[in-house]
């Protein structure tokens, strides 16, 4: 007999040689229905293989990633055996799950595959998945390998890098690949599939290797499923920043300028004023302090750091001066030039904490592929703070951060969001600087705040800096996509790297502890996940414009001057559209401007001191007739709803 653990903790026995799904039935008969693939002793195996030993299983679902994993990958061999089939002779390379999909890399040599296939390809995928063929993993020898793909380079050099008693094809239906293993049980579980896309792709991501082509596909459960993604991808389309941004006239980007250096407008430029007054009044309440730091440092200020060891080589090339031997670099970060701020006079424990905020912009050099509008650039500015602070102060500071950062969530309407506790890998430690002391100290003071503040909380290895672990905030937007927004770390490295001391009061010089925090993150890429999120309907509080009015006629622009005159006494943003255009045109236009309110004025309204309201997106509603002051009122109500006030 052989004991086996499951993910809550209890402990059943079976015979050796029972497999994943036999444990599943003993579980619940409905809930093996549902079981999709396996892991044990955390390596991915097939439902069907024999277990012959004592460990932990954990069993997948399609609603699991890993069960998605398995299923998507699973796919891409039923994708793969209809490429064969529809294009003979072309040379199959490596199929993978990837996030909502899998693709496979092909040699289609002199073929070519259009999107006038993808239908074919779709309807011959489900028609063999009806088939419900089982994939069956199997062990081969090296040279058996060798033999099988004797006339595709691409699989030989995989097979030659693999060790003999290592190697494994999958069979299912007619088709057999080469591969590891982590697969569904049957083809018939897959119900829906599509082409997305086709691409070029490198072989091994190398450019120096023959451009394949990369097939791109997804596949569900239900056809239901694949309905609402695509409805949902149409979605994402439609809220995509960049073209909200140049719509509404935020942001732009020049070739001469350079690649991933966005131009900030005027419009975009004053949405990113407020949203710094806005941190900036709550940090000042908190204790911050302003500074401002130099755009380039020397060389050795980022040895010093880490930071030129750890990106230096991905990075911008030093700068050279005149002087020889001199060079600098664009800033990667702001901590360095923080720690030489500190480090200017000597601090008693009676001093601490110090605060110090910087909206910093920093330069990191991203690969012309990878970037992508706002969310990945080159030149990017981090709302940065860091927070000196005694061991004793650290638990209270960490805390009054993360209600900062709640603050700022809740203002900003992200109310879905986990607190990613991220934590140094557990066997690779090369790639960390610091003593393990050091490092379980500051794990323990971010499991322990966390826990505190009744944050939900997931655990993730590896996904540290390389100075200090970290608590990350991991958003869901209004599509249900995961990002990462607002981080807080704590670091016992680079005050030992920096020299950084205090007087303790028992007349000792100490090292104080190191907070390094960003409730945006990134400005460039905060805003373009708030664009997404609200389809570019901010927060009253935070539109570019709230008001916009609208004449019925060139009679009433005095009338309509004299109203912007009353809604500015009010702080509230405006502007006249006076066009000589009909009224309906005008209301079309504010509604593609993403302005909430469209005051309407004429004959009665000039007559009475008054203005018709119409609110933005509520066509077919009636418009309501308000005085000016009635109107201020309605918007201050509504901005204290959303934009509440930071206490400490």
């Amino acid at each position: 007999m052989i004991k086996i653990t499951l993910p809550d903790g209890s402990v059943r026995e079976f015979a050796s040689g029972v497999t994943p799904m036999d444990v599943a039935k003993n579980i619940s008969e409905g809930f093996a229905r549902n079981v999709i693939s396996a892991s044990f002793n955390g390596t991915t195996i097939e439902t069907v293989t024999p277990l012959t030993t004592d460990g932990s299983l954990t069993l997948y679902t399609w609603n699991d990633a890993e069960g998605k994993k398995a299923f998507w990958h699973s796919t891409s061999h039923v994708m793969a055996q209809v490429l064969e089939e529809m294009y003979p002779g072309i040379k199959l390379t490596l199929g993978p799950a990837i996030a909502n999909g899998f693709y496979y890399d092909v040699d289609f040599e002199d073929q070519k595959i259009t999107e006038a296939d993808f239908k074919k390809i779709e309807d011959r995928v489900l028609e063999i998945s009806r088939g419900k063929h089982e994939f069956k993993l199997r062990p081969v020898t090296k040279a058996e390998a060798l033999e099988l793909y004797k006339d595709n380079v691409y699989k030989t050099e995989l097979i030659s890098n693999l060790e003999d008693g290592t190697i494994t094809f999958c069979d299912h239906d007619t088709f057999t690949d080469l591969c590891r293993g982590g697969h569904i049980p049957n083809t018939g579980i897959i119900k829906a599939m599509k082409v997305m896309s086709v691409a070029g792709a490198y072989w091994r991501g190398d450019e120096k290797n023959k451009q394949l082509t990369r097939v791109y596909g997804t596949s569900f459960p239900k056809q239901k499923d694949l309905t609402e993604y695509l409805a949902l991808l149409e979605e994402a389309k439609r809220r995509d920043h960049r073209k909200l941004g140049k719509e509404l006239e935020l942001f732009a980007f020049s070739q001469k300028v350079g690649q991933g250096l966005p131009l900030w407008l005027p419009k975009g430029a004053a949405l990113r004023d407020r949203l710094e007054q806005f941190l900036k009044k709550a940090q000042k309440k908190a204790g911050y302090e302003q500074v401002a730091t130099p755009h380039i440092g020397q060389k050795e200020l980022y040895v010093t750091s880490g930071h030129y060891a750890k990106y230096g080589a991905d990075s911008f090339q030093p700068i050279n001066t005149p002087a020889e031997g001199e060079e600098f670099l664009l800033k990667p970060m702001n901590c360095p030039h923080h720690c030489e701020i500190y480090n200017v006079r000597p601090w008693s424990y009676k001093d601490l904490p110090k605060r110090y905020a910087e909206f910093g912009t920093v330069y990191r050099y991203e690969q012309s592929g990878e970037l992508h509008g706002l969310t990945r650039v080159r030149g990017f500015t981090q709302d940065d703070a860091h927070i000196f602070c005694t061991p004793e102060q650290l638990d209270e500071e960490f805390k009054k951060v993360i209600d900062l950062v709640l603050y700022v969530f809740g203002s900003l309407g992200f109310e879905n969001f986990t607190a990613q506790i991220s934590l140094r890998d557990q066997e690779n430690r090369e790639k960390y600087i610091g003593t393990d002391e050091n490092w379980e100290k500051a794990e323990n003071a971010i499991i322990n705040a966390a826990r505190d503040k009744g944050l939900n909380t997931v655990v993730e290895y590896g996904e540290a800096a390389f100075y200090g672990p970290k608590l990350d905030f991991m958003v869901k937007d209004a599509l249900g996509r995961q990002w990462q927004l607002g981080t807080i770390q704590v670091d016992y490295n680079l005050p030992e790297r920096f020299d950084l001391t205090y007087k303790g009061s028992d007349n000792e010089l100490h090292r104080p502890v190191m907070i390094h925090r960003a409730p945006f993150g990134s400005m460039e890429r905060f805003i373009a996940i708030l664009l997404e999120h609200t389809a570019g309907n901010f927060p009253l509080w935070l539109m570019p414009e709230q008001a916009i009015i609208l004449s019925l006629s060139e009679k009433y622009e005095n009338y309509a001057k004299k109203v912007l005159e009353l809604l500015e006494n009010h702080e509230i943003r405006g502007l006249i559209d006076n066009r000589n255009e009909t009224i309906g045109k005008k209301i079309r236009d504010a509604e593609l401007q993403k302005i909430p309110f469209m005051l309407i004025v004429g004959e009665e309204e000039e007559k009475n001191g008054t203005i018709s309201i119409r609110r933005q997106g509520q066509e077919g509603k009636g418009n309501i007739s308000v005085t000016i002051e009635e109107f201020a009122s309605i918007v201050t109500e509504e901005i204290n709803k959303t934009l509440k006030v930071f206490t400490v």
